[in-house]
């Protein structure tokens, strides 16, 4: 079977020092007057007695610093004379660097990531109560890493009670102050989520083209993979979901140990994740390369849902906007296709259509496949602005045993899934290039039954 390849010519460039420097800078910027900040990386996670899976960073220290051990701590101490920006990291170690690879060690990782000062992790306990002291307020992530948790609480109740204290500083969210900033794209994050998006429409294609009755659902999650590792996305950005039938109808399926059936659909939810930034892309196709009439139908709402959607992007617009109108197309087209019956606006305001369309139409994306941002801003939904990164993923979901509908539109689940972003000039839909039609998916099925024919003969 002939695929091409997924590995460009030049690979998209990596975030720059200068770009982390202001984004560390923009917080500092943000933090009132007398406030510190203190963003921890992620720890290694065990995956059965003494194996590890793979290190991914905490998102938001990955932002801040571009450094990519575990066991560390960025510090934002706004004001502080011998430098405002402190990393305390592992030492370097000769004899566990020979099992685990090297470190950078706090003179390097200083210089590697522009930072003023970077001390050993296991100095922390002599270097941060002192930072601590005087300040009013500290920001920090709470909840997520609890063994630091208790380490501040421990800090703030020795400040607290020191002779001639003016009490501890009071602990305040981090998230919020953070994760603005991270909700609105640079031009280098749009280029490496559009590799990511590159690489994950490859690897769909590949599996399309591989796709064919008697296969196991896992042997199409096995081309996507092998795409991604091969173009240098070394892991998914979440697990890959392939349902074939029935299977399609379970939003968060993974299982993905099924033979595929000819006459179903088969959904495949996969992206991967390019150093550091992730994609998100979803495409349902016939398992023997042809939509029936009734299977088109639906398609079909589900892609005028996702185009009316898209259309509905726009800057000034409102987060509400695409998803309201992937509602209106979905709920028009169920009316024409007589599974619902009724005036569309009534349909819409009663809220029937969620019989069959669940969820939005989407969410942010970037560092993290549900990326960080609000939604809404003083309780209103937050309007659209150029760098904002998303998806757009409307579907159809029809319950087998659903006895209101007739039998033949039974246990059918369809999403169409591709990455947005918003510039200036508009929008760019950056996973284009995995097929979306009916016709682009039916040509790519063809071209790719056909050259495994070919093959066949000639082996």
């Amino acid at each position: 079977m002939a695929t091409a390849s997924a590995a460009p010519a030049v690979s998209a460039a990596a975030i720059g020092r200068a770009e982390y420097a202001r984004r560390r800078a923009r917080l500092t910027a943000t933090l009132p007057a007398g406030s510190i900040a203190i963003v921890p990386a992620a720890r290694e996670q065990l995956r059965s007695r003494d194996t590890y899976f793979p290190f991914r960073q905490d998102s938001d220290f990955l932002y801040l610093t571009g450094f990519n051990e575990p066991e560390a701590l960025l510090v934002l101490a706004p004001g502080r004379r011998q430098g405002e920006t402190l990393l305390f990291c592992r030492e370097r170690d000769a004899e566990k660097e020979i099992w685990d690879g090297p470190r950078l060690g706090p003179e390097r990782a200083a210089e590697h990531c522009g930072l003023c000062d970077a001390f050993p992790i296991g100095d922390l306990d002599d270097i941060l109560p002192g930072l601590l002291e005087g300040r009013e307020r500290i920001y920090f992530t709470m909840g997520r890493f609890p063994q630091l948790d208790r380490r501040l609480q421990h800090y703030l109740q020795r400040i607290g009670s020191a002779p001639g204290s003016a009490g501890a500083p009071e602990m305040a969210d981090l998230d919020h102050l953070l994760h603005d900033l991270r909700l609105v794209k640079s031009a280098a994050e749009i280029r490496l989520l559009a590799r990511a998006a590159e690489i994950s429409a490859a690897a769909h294609r590949r599996a399309m083209v591989r796709c064919a009755a008697g296969l196991y659902e896992y042997q199409l999650e096995a081309e996507i993979l092998h795409t991604f590792v091969d173009a240098g996305a070394r892991e998914p950005a979440y697990p890959t979901i392939v349902g074939g039938g029935r299977n399609a109808l379970v939003m968060h399926y993974c299982s993905n140990n099924a033979a595929l059936k000819n006459g179903d659909l088969v959904l495949v939810d996969a992206g991967c994740e390019y150093r550091g930034y992730a994609a998100d892309v979803t495409r349902t196709y016939p398992v023997n390369g042809r939509f029936t009439a009734l299977q088109k139908a639906l398609y079909e709402i589900v892609l005028a849902a996702q185009a009316a959607a898209i259309d509905a992007i726009r800057v000034g617009a409102d987060w509400d906007a695409p998803h309201a109108a992937s509602v209106r197309a979905t709920t028009e087209g169920l009316v024409e296709l007589g599974l619902l019956r009724g005036d569309v606006d009534g349909l819409i305001e009663s809220g029937a259509y969620r019989r069959f369309y669940m969820h939005r139409a989407g969410h942010w994306l970037g560092m993290d496949v549900h990326d960080a941002g609000d939604y809404r801003v003083h309780g209103c939904w937050r309007q659209l602005e150029p760098g904002m990164v998303m998806t757009v993923e409307p579907g159809l979901y029809i319950a087998a045993d659903d006895a209101q509908v007739p039998e033949k539109f039974r246990g059918i689940g369809i999403r169409i899934e591709d990455d947005v972003a918003l510039t200036r000039d508009g929008t760019r839909v950056l996973s284009a290039a995995a097929p979306r039609t009916v016709a682009e998916i039916e040509d790519t099925m063809r071209e790719g039954a056909t050259a495994t024919e070919v093959q066949g003969e000639l082996w």
